[in-house]
């Protein structure tokens, strides 16, 4: 549960500003900090974010077997 919220807000931010994401992380991975990114990489980041939402709001409504069902299995 905790983890989904997570990945909602992370994919929420990511759908609303893919830029501030990706230099974030960029500056994180690398080191020097003078990476230059293509302009395409921002539009996949914002389908990455959508991807994620979709993802946590589809699987929260109960698309698959619930734990319970796995549990008897």
């Amino acid at each position: 549960m905790v983890l989904r919220l997570l990945l909602l807000a992370v994919g929420l931010l990511e759908l609303a500003a893919p830029r501030k994401m990706v230099d974030f992380w960029m500056d994180l991975a690398a080191e020097d900090g003078d990476v230059e990114l293509k302009p395409w990489v921002y539009s996949v980041a914002r389908i990455e974010g959508a991807v994620i939402v979709l993802w946590v709001l589809l699987r929260g409504r109960g698309g698959g077997h619930s734990e319970a069902d796995t549990a008897d299995a």
